[in-house]
């Protein structure tokens, strides 16, 4: 194909040249640098890398900064479609951009951001350096024509050909699953098992028996032997969702595993070797958890060794003709692909808090139900549309609607746990119950 002018994104950072149908063929990313302005670092520019950047005083961060007042992994700095995005890992002096606290920004030169007492200048490095994207807009089971889909699409495509482990990064419902398993179907394992472990759908006290399995007589109730999933994925892949649930006191015995291949069922001394291909997936920043004391080190750099980030998609929203028709051509029913399309304009006007998980749940509702019945609210009124009425009811109904959709929204991003929800928000577990009983929220959508 022939090419045309490169364009710029939405930062200034980010360079895209596209083909001759405007489809985004590479990203051409110029490279920025955080220059010190004063103190300790006066003076010094610290170089941007493509891969994720962490900044903090932890002496294993990627910039360190030797200032009491930031914290030991205070922020980070990735690649993402439209450029480089700071994300603040909860800090406890928080981050600013031009004086202003911020919890993410797009960085573009001139920006000054404080962190702590430190100033930082955002600085164009006047460099260019090329981001591969696939040519695929399907990787097996996902899909996707976006660059921040394309770009991912490129990443597990090189990985399948290795038996590097994988850490799939990103919210709830975002397709990580999804990813996980074309992965599997892409490699050179695609003939072994797929073994799937929720680790924060089981009780703590059985994931251990769950994963290493146990011999009989064990503990209390162990009838038989029994293998575990380490031993069922022999020569496949294991999958580990919602790696950050796993219990700390695990966490030590599934790194040794990882590392040497080699486990002991519980109540045996008999180590056993397996050749597996590792792939975890969270919706928690494993970085602030690390920092926090809640996950191991250690184990999350073994994770780690390709970090994928799985974009939400309010920031895919280029892929929601090509998802709408992937689920109708799933559902197989004549006509709601004609439906799908009249409702496009509205359907990208919405936030989509529940990803890709709450999109296919409304397509499924639409083959069987009336508009209304299909669509929440949110989607139907969205944010901005106001309908005439007297300022206090006005007023009352918007405070609803916006309860209800934050509600669903930090439900689905914990995987339904109030406590860690509560979190979230800031307010108290009874708070979020609250709500929960005033909107008429039980529990989550099926998935």
């Amino acid at each position: 194909m022939g090419s045309r002018q490169s364009g710029a994104s939405t930062s200034s950072m980010l360079l895209v040249t596209k083909d001759a149908s405007g489809r985004p063929r590479k990203l051409r990313l110029r490279l920025a640098g955080l220059r010190a302005l004063g103190g300790p670092h006066d003076g010094t520019t610290f170089r941007i890398a493509g891969a994720p950047t962490l900044i903090g005083t932890h002496e294993t961060c990627d910039i360190v900064l030797r200032d009491r007042t930031v914290s030991a992994r205070h922020a980070e700095i990735a690649l993402r479609a439209d450029g480089y995005l700071l994300c603040d890992l909860g800090s406890h002096n928080g981050t600013l951009a031009n004086g202003l606290r911020v919890g993410q920004v797009f960085l573009t030169p001139g920006l000054v951001l404080t962190l702590g007492h430190t100033v930082l200048e955002v600085v164009d490095l006047d460099e260019v350096t090329e981001v591969r994207l696939s040519d695929a807009e399907r990787f097996h089971g996902a899909v996707g024509r976006s660059p921040a889909m394309r770009q991912v699409f490129a990443v597990l495509e090189a990985a399948a050909r290795s038996d590097a482990t994988v850490l799939l990064q990103g919210e709830t419902g975002t397709g990580k699953e999804v990813l996980a398993e074309a992965l599997h179907h892409a490699s050179e394992r695609a003939e072994g098992p797929l073994v799937v472990f929720d680790c924060g759908a089981t009780p703590a006290q059985l994931v251990e028996s769950e994963l290493f399995g146990h011999e009989r007589g064990a503990f209390t109730g162990a009838d038989s032997a029994r293998a575990g999933l380490l031993e069922r994925a022999h020569g496949g892949t294991l999958f580990l969702d919602e790696i950050g649930e796993l219990p700390l006191e695990l966490q030590p015995k599934l790194l040794r595993a990882v590392e040497t291949r080699r486990f002991r069922r519980l109540g045996s001394t008999t180590p056993r070797a397996v050749n597996l291909r590792l792939v975890a997936a969270t919706s928690r920043n494993l970085e602030h958890e690390v920092g926090e004391g809640r996950f191991r080190q250690d184990l999350y750099y073994r994770l780690a060794v390709v970090k994928v980030r799985v974009p939400p998609l309010r920031e895919r929203r280029e892929d929601l003709p090509l998802l709408l028709e992937h689920f109708a051509a799933r559902l197989d029913l004549p006509g709601l692909g004609e439906r799908l399309e009249s409702l496009l304009p509205l359907l990208q006007s919405y936030a989509w808090p529940g990803n890709v998980r709450e999109l296919r749940n409304v397509v499924e509702r639409l083959a069987v139900l009336p508009l209304e019945d299909a669509l929440s609210s949110a989607v139907l009124r969205p944010r901005g549309r106001i309908r005439p009425a007297a300022y206090h009811e006005a007023r009352e109904r918007a405070v609803d609607e916006f309860e209800r959709a934050y509600v669903q929204a930090i439900l689905e991003h914990s995987g339904g746990n109030v406590t860690h929800a509560a979190e979230l928000a800031g307010v108290s577990r009874r708070y979020v119950t609250m709500l929960m009983t005033k909107h008429g929220i039980d529990r989550l959508p099926e998935v």
